[in-house]
């Protein structure tokens, strides 16, 4: 049931506390899912004797889980509660990191990253869903600031990843790679523990969700207009940006930049979103939701595009600072233009329908820019991101002007 936040006596009231929770849940769950990626993920395939388009591919399919789960996660937290599925989640955050140890051949991290993929898929529609129903006249503030608290573990562990890669680099082996695997393991206990003890703070209305109750909130979702366009603009936003965190790391390494320098530039980059996400969540609460969208699509679309035509070290940490302006400007406030016109009782589903759709975008950008690196080069690989921008802005624009 949603509920207003409720004004504190004192310094850990009950709404209090619950921020406190999910912001450190979402801090270290992101913070070990993010040191497993960037920027070791790309160098570790690549050492083990991947190309770019298998690189492609191992991104790609962390994302996929979000596709296929994110939605069903969306309905059944509706139906069954929050609880069961975020320590499953948990589950999976500690005991993914694990396999990574093990590698030795590149295909081996396919089905490793989707099953890593699956605690994100799981963890951030549930998290959506809380902070909806729990804060219903902030949560453009709220999801925003929740956003900053993840982002920090965003922001961090590029950096801490590019330390132990720097540290390691004259071991033999594959030694650094596998001990940044071992620091996003013992990132994930206190995730574990933390979802264990999660309150659920609503009455669970079934231990069984029958298979149309699926079918009816997909139907629900995709047939409205504002919905669906809001979801097709974080679907472009992610393509761009899997596009961008996957091929960068190379393009920088062609470049001479270091890896600890790359870490740096992906750090700015989320330093920048944690640090706006906050003001950009208030603006969404005060101000038009659907400008703010639009405006943060086309500056993502310049950002990617202008990679190929920058090569110093200052020149990239502007790009990429300019991305993540876009995308704090952006994703604030889609998810909280689509908690304003979804139903109620299915703020869960539109969540997980919103989070799933952003997936794809994150699965086929890697994967599509990696077939055209690999055929054409990083010029009209990266322009793509550009183009799809553009157009789905278009989209949304048309679709949302007269909604509210």
């Amino acid at each position: 049931m949603s509920r207003q936040t409720i004004p504190a006596r004192g310094r850990f009231s009950p709404d209090r506390r619950m921020v406190w929770y999910l912001f450190l849940l979402g801090f270290f769950a992101i913070f070990s899912t993010t040191i497993s990626k960037n920027p070791v993920l790309p160098l570790f395939s690549q050492a083990l004797g991947a190309d770019d388009a298998v690189i492609g591919l191992i991104a790609a399919v962390s994302p996929l889980a979000g596709i296929l789960f994110s939605f069903p996660v969306g309905v059944l937290s509706d139906h069954i509660g929050r609880k069961r599925l975020l320590i499953a989640s948990g589950v999976v955050f500690l005991s993914a990191p694990l396999f990574y140890l093990f590698v030795t051949d590149p295909l081996w991290l396919i089905p490793i990253r989707f099953f890593h993929g699956t605690a994100t898929a799981i963890l951030i529609p549930v998290i959506s869903a809380v902070i909806a129903e729990r804060f219903p006249d902030t949560k453009g503030a709220m999801l925003g600031q929740f956003s900053s608290a993840t982002l920090l573990g965003r922001t961090i562990a590029p950096v801490i990843g590019g330390i132990i890669i720097s540290y390691f680099v004259f071991w033999p082996g594959l030694i650094a790679y596998r001990s940044v695997y071992l620091v996003a393991a013992f990132a994930a206990v206190p995730v574990l523990i933390m979802t264990l003890m999660y309150h659920e703070d609503r009455s669970v209305p079934h231990d069984f969700v029958p298979l149309w109750r699926f079918r009816e909130s997909f139907v629900t979702f995709f047939s409205h207009a504002g919905l669906r366009a809001t979801a097709l603009v974080d679907m472009a936003t992610y393509f761009a940006f899997g596009a961008f965190e996957t091929f960068l790391p190379l393009v920088l390494a062609s470049e001479g930049i270091t890896a600890f320098q790359t870490g740096i530039i992906f750090a700015v980059q989320v330093l920048i979103i944690a640090g706006t996400k906050p003001f950009f969540g208030k603006l969404a609460d005060r101000y038009d939701k659907r400008v703010q969208i639009a405006a943060g699509l086309i500056i993502i679309g310049c950002s990617v595009a202008a990679i190929p035509l920058v090569s110093s070290f200052t020149h990239f940490l502007l790009v990429s600072a300019t991305l993540g302006l876009g995308m704090s400007l952006s994703t604030v406030a889609t998810s909280a233009y689509v908690a304003d016109i979804a139903h109620k009782e299915q703020i869960g589903a539109s969540m997980g329908a919103l989070s799933a759709t952003m997936d794809i975008g994150h699965s086929a950008g890697p994967l599509i820019t990696g077939i055209i690196i690999t055929a054409v080069g990083f010029t009209r690989g990266f322009f793509v991101s550009f183009l799809l921008a553009i157009a789905v802005t278009v989209v949304f624009t048309l679709s949302v002007w007269k909604r509210i």
